[in-house]
Order: C-alpha cells, then sequence, then structure tokens
C-alpha cells in the first residue's frame, strides 16, 4: 500500500478550523485576565446496546440486551481498586459502577471547542449556562487546544488557568465530566521551550518525551481528582508513518502505554480509553469491514488490532468517524448512518471493552439542509449508536463566530442576544434523561419510513423523509411533518 495517499490527521476536522481552535485559546487568555472563572472536564465510560429501530434497509446486527448493562470488566493488568477521590453528586451516581457507568450515566453528551459557554459576556453566557444545566450530559475538554492554552510551556512550569476555567464550566453547569489528553506542550514536539506556536498543534510528542507527557497527564489528573475518564490523544494525531504509509501504531501504543500506567498509579479507579483512531471509509479500498455505505480504510482497522494486542491495559475503546465517504452519502443520509453500526459489530467481534464514539458526523462537509432535516440525522445516528452498543457518544460542538452555524448547541455567546439553546442540544439532552446507561429498550412494530427507539415508558419516533408521514407505531397512529422528531408516551 505504498502507492496510498495518507489520510488527513485531523479528520473529521479541517486543518484550518483547528488552528482556529488554537487561535482562541491563546486569545481568550486576554479575556480571563479581565474575568478568571476556573475548571473544565471530563466524562465518562459505559456499555449501551441495541434498540426497537425500524427502516427501510435491514440494521446493523446489534447486541441482543441494547441498553441493558453488559460484561463490562475492563481489559486491564491492573485489578487493584481503591476508594475514588470525592466527587459531585452527579460525577458520583454517574461513575458508582463496574467500567464508570453508574445508573445516571448520560451515555451522550459533547465535546467543547474553542467557543463555549465560557465566552463571552455574562447575560448569553449565562443563557447557555443554564440551558446545559437543565440536564446532565457527558462534557469532554482536550487539555491543549479546543479552548485550552499551553497547559506546560516549559518543563515544570504549568499554566492552568485556561483548563480550570473549563473545567468549572463542566462543573456548575452538572456536566459528566471526560478530559481528553491531547495535544501536548511545543517543547514535546519539537518547538521550543517558553513558546507557543499553531504549527506544531497537531504533532505528536517526539518518543523521548513520551515520559514527560505521560508526567504531564499524572499532572493534570492530580489537580482534577473529580474527573474519572480521560482518553488517550485525538485521532492518531502525527501518528502517521510517511515510509510505510500506515498509521504509527507502534508509537502511539508505546505513549498510550506510560500514560495508562501514570494515570492508574495516580487513582486505580481512573477509567482511561484509546486509541481514537478515525475509522475513515475509503470506497472501493480493500477491507475486513464493508457494506453499502462503502468500505474502512483498513489501516485504521490494523491499528486498532494492534493497540488491543499491545496495551496494557483499557476501561473503553474510543473511534471516531463520520457517515459521509469520500464519495459521498450512500444509499442516503439516513441508511448511511449504518456504518456507524456496522463499526460497533466489527469492534464487539475484536474486544468487550465500553465503546466510545469520541466525535461522530452525519450530514456532509458541504451541505444545505434546514434544521429540521439536519437534527432528524442526528436522532436518528443516535437511535443508530444505541441499538449498536454504544458507550459513550461524545458530539463534536461546533460554535463558530458568525450567527449561522448549522448543528451548533447554542447561539453564539459573543453576540448580546446569544447563548440560546438550539435542537441539537435538545436532542441530546432528551436522549440522556430517557436513554441513560441501563435503560431497558423494547421492540415496537413501525413503518420504514420512521426510526424508533422505545423504551418502558417512552419512544423517540423521527421522519427520514422530507414529506408528511402518517404511520401507526407500537398500535398508536402518528402524523409526523417532514423530518419532525416525535417523544411519544408509551
Amino acid at each position: 500500500m505504498s502507492n496510498e495517499t495518507p489520510p488527513s490527521e485531523n479528520a473529521g476536522e479541517p486543518g484550518r478550523e483547528a488552528r482556529g481552535h488554537y487561535r482562541h485559546a491563546r486569545r481568550s487568555g486576554l479575556r480571563r485576565l479581565l474575568s478568571v472563572i476556573a475548571v473544565v472536564a471530563a466524562v465518562g465510560c459505559g456499555t449501551v446496546a441495541a434498540v426497537a429501530i425500524s427502516r427501510s434497509a435491514a440494521p446493523s446486527k446489534a447486541p441482543s440486551n441494547a441498553l441493558a448493562p453488559q460484561d463490562t470488566a475492563a481489559e486491564s493488568s491492573t485489578e487493584t481498586e481503591v476508594d475514588a477521590a470525592s466527587t459531585d453528586a452527579t460525577e458520583e451516581a454517574a461513575t458508582a459502577a463496574v467500567g464508570g457507568m453508574g445508573k445516571d450515566w448520560p451515555v451522550w453528551g459533547f465535546t467543547h471547542t474553542r467557543f463555549s459557554a465560557d465566552s463571552g459576556d455574562d447575560g448569553p453566557t449565562g443563557r447557555a449556562k443554564a440551558a446545559l444545566s437543565r440536564r446532565p450530559v457527558l462534557q469532554n475538554q482536550h487539555i491543549m487546544g479546543f479552548g485550552a492554552d499551553n497547559p506546560e510551556p516549559s518543563p515544570g512550569q504549568y499554566d492552568w488557568a485556561s483548563l480550570d476555567q473549563r473545567m468549572d464550566l463542566v462543573r456548575k453547569t452538572k456536566g459528566v465530566p471526560v478530559i481528553t489528553l491531547c495535544c501536548a506542550p511545543d517543547w514535546m514536539v519539537g518547538g521550543v521551550a517558553g513558546q507557543t506556536q499553531e504549527e506544531f498543534f497537531t504533532q505528536a510528542p517526539r518518543k523521548k518525551y513520551f515520559k514527560d507527557f505521560a508526567a504531564l497527564a499524572a499532572k493534570v489528573a492530580k489537580r482534577y481528582p473529580f474527573v474519572k475518564h480521560y482518553i488517550v490523544w485525538n485521532e492518531f494525531k502525527g501518528f502517521f508513518d510517511e515510509k510505510l504509509k500506515r498509521w504509527d501504531y507502534e508509537g502511539y501504543t508505546e505513549m498510550y502505554n506510560l500514560v495508562y500506567d501514570a494515570l492508574k498509579k495516580v487513582n486505580p479507579n481512573i477509567k482511561v480509553g484509546g486509541p481514537y483512531v478515525n475509522v475513515t471509509d475509503r470506497p472501493g479500498w480493500p477491507s475486513e469491514l464493508k457494506g453499502p455505505w462503502g468500505s474502512e480504510d483498513q489501516r485504521g482497522l490494523n491499528a486498532i488490532k494492534y493497540w488491543l494486542r499491545n496495551k496494557h491495559g483499557a476501561d473503553f475503546i474510543v473511534v471516531d468517524g463520520t457517515s459521509e465517504s469520500s464519495k459521498g452519502m450512500y444509499p442516503d443520509e439516513f441508511r448511511a448512518l449504518d456504518k456507524f453500526g456496522a463499526v460497533n459489530a466489527w469492534l464487539r467481534k475484536q474486544t468487550k471493552l465500553p465503546i466510545w464514539w469520541a466525535e461522530w458526523y452525519f450530514s456532509p462537509a458541504k451541505e444545505n439542509w434546514s434544521v429540521a432535516h439536519r437534527t432528524a440525522v442526528q436522532a436518528a445516528a443516535m437511535i443508530e449508536f444505541g441499538s449498536s452498543g454504544t458507550a459513550a457518544a461524545l458530539y463534536w460542538s461546533p460554535q463558530n463566530t458568525g450567527s449561522d452555524c448549522p448543528g451548533c448547541l447554542w447561539t453564539n455567546t459573543d453576540q448580546s442576544s446569544g447563548g440560546r439553546p438550539l435542537p441539537a442540544l435538545g436532542v441530546i439532552q432528551d436522549f440522556a434523561r430517557w436513554f441513560p446507561y441501563g435503560t431497558k429498550l423494547v421492540k415496537v412494530g413501525a413503518s420504514n419510513d420512521v426510526r424508533v427507539l422505545a423504551q418502558a415508558k417512552m419512544m423517540v419516533v423521527v421522519n427520514t423523509t422530507g414529506h408528511r408521514v402518517t404511520t401507526t407505531v407500537d398500535g398508536k397512529k402518528l402524523t409526523l411533518s417532514a423530518y419532525q422528531i416525535k417523544w411519544v408516551g408509551r
């Protein structure tokens, strides 16, 4: 495969936008000199599975007990358990179970990016925080970039102000915290100590600094003892072997093991996961995983299998990806979501670890969908995740600087009228309310033009067509407008 073009090291987010996240992290430092807040977050691990679902194409095969507890014992060489550090009530309830999945584990949540509910004046940020506080969900934050400054500009010299601010936002909005251990200080990746430049933002630590990065991870864990879930790195950034034209999974796994050991030394109850590799669709390429939606890049699958064989331990497995192939969405935007279930089914054959999606995208890179259309596809994607064994699904929050922001969770907090919740946030919070970890799913009958997820007291029904539909679901006659999402009591 030496003649293959290497995949983007930041697949799922254009490099230009990644640099924008980095620039915001530096820009918001000035704002923090004027008003300091303090602390951001991490999230969790859990395992979820199958759902009652109706569609025009045959669904991916799912585990028999969808959202019911499964065997989630960590694949780990560390068996010692100790009492967890004190946490808030929400955090305790969410993580007080095997594998870090308690009765209040939300399953659903999002990742903070460069602009979040702590960016702007009190009015708009207050509205955004109030909206977030209505229903606890998973909230994930990176330690550098995506709204956080360089935490260790020079060896042994730390700057926690921006990360403190974000972690404080997570706690004050009742979020269940997750931290992604990425990215790395410039001096670890080839830059100069004391400087922070965007050209080094997506680079991996050099091998001689792997232990330093692990030590930084331990510092983070000690500073935020209420965080119990850590993702190691992001999308294999910087871990691509240009000579072999494949992922450097050996280098990543070596660094992961050092980080894993360092975190478990801080607290054996901390939950750690990886490898957070992008499961990129490469139509027509040889692959052991393919379907009507396309075929997976075998190099990513190989990276996952190597990591599983050679890790010191893990409490969950992390991937990310999009339902869009490099040639479009096949067979259409709703049936393309079957890819998520197919990936989960493949992962389940490789491991019993709970499955996390650190990023998931369900719309084309260029789209002009209506809000209703976009939100319907989002809800259908979440039904697919629930039906195929997803323990955590983190929505990548795309807050922009302008007033137009498809898929944003709330309106721009840099505008005086901003901070108002948008439909995408409502869907995440509704799923967290009705389909948290341990929810027993039930099967209901439905026609092929709707998708359904049901439990004993509630079901969500999604019209996958652009026209009005009258159908019978679970014995109830329903009329749904184009792309309507309807919550129906049972």
